[in-house]
């Protein structure tokens, strides 16, 4: 790995090392190893996440290595410069019409793809069901018996380099039409009712106890959370601004399935 990222460093200093057989040889061997789940743009240490920004260097560099060429899937036609993935039998994913994930992107046995897209450089863990219409964007990192609901969109992060990708940890539960952006990190168990828009400045305002209290960024292990709004002033006048409410926790004694769908139901959240 030493030697694969001084070359990819050496090549975002000097582009026209992208003409060099070792260096596309060490580019395109990063998007294999992202393919097979060998290689993430970014993991969970002991202090939390750490991004591999020369990881996510090496998804830049590829773009301009490849060629566009014709992708072809049964009477289906494509005109792209990444292909598709491939081998989805052997891994034991389940993939349905008209599902798209593209090669450089990671996908865990036991994973359930509807009809749904997944970018080059996301990881998506074992168990996860990406539901239909949903899109995991580049470098999204999604964890293990996830659930992202239909229409769900996770939002991709390339550039710039310091910034961290989406996060969903393990056995989080993502409703409908919810849009996850800018890096924000949902961590294990918690529930996002349907529409809950959350980019790096929208406000996560706890409101389970006597005073509120307020979070960006980042959604607690367990909380259940609803869309919310909150009286801001303008120049022109006070208006209601978007905000996300967290209004309960997922019990941590129950078993998970059990815990969701007391959580859903007590708090009547819409997913």
């Amino acid at each position: 790995m030493t030697d694969l990222q001084q070359i990819i460093e050496q090549a975002w200093e000097d582009r026209s090392l992208l003409h060099d057989v070792k260096t596309t040889g060490a580019i395109k061997r990063v998007i294999d190893l992202l393919d097979k789940g060998e290689l993430r743009v970014a993991e969970p240490t002991a202090d939390g996440w750490h991004v591999n920004e020369w990881v996510k260097k090496a998804v830049v560099l590829y773009f301009p290595i490849q060629k566009m060429a014709t992708l072809e899937a049964g009477p289906l036609e494509f005109h792209d410069k990444i292909p598709l993935k491939k081998g989805y039998a052997e891994r034991g994913i389940r993939v349905v019409p008209h599902a798209v994930a593209r090669h450089g992107s990671y996908i865990s046995k036991g994973t359930i793809l509807m009809p749904s897209y997944v970018n080059i450089g996301a990881y998506v863990d074992e168990g996860t069901m990406v539901d239909t219409w949903a899109t995991v964007g580049s470098c999204a990192q999604v964890g293990r018996n996830v659930h992202l609901s239909g229409g769900v969109g996770l939002g991709g992060v390339l550039e710039p380099l310091q910034a961290a990708p989406v996060i969903i940890e393990d056995n989080a539960f993502i409703g409908s039409r919810c849009i996850v952006v800018e890096g924000v990190r949902v961590e294990t168990e918690a529930v996002l009712g349907a529409n809950v828009v959350l980019t790096a400045s929208t406000k996560i305002i706890d409101v389970t106890g006597n005073t509120p209290v307020e979070l960006k960024g980042r959604v607690p292990a367990r909380s259940v959370v609803i869309p919310g709004s909150y009286t801001k002033s303008f120049p022109a006048g006070n208006y209601n601004v978007p905000c996300a409410l967290i209004i309960g926790k997922r019990k941590e004694s129950t078993n998970k399935k059990t815990s969701l769908n007391e959580a859903l139901r007590e708090h009547d959240v819409a997913v």
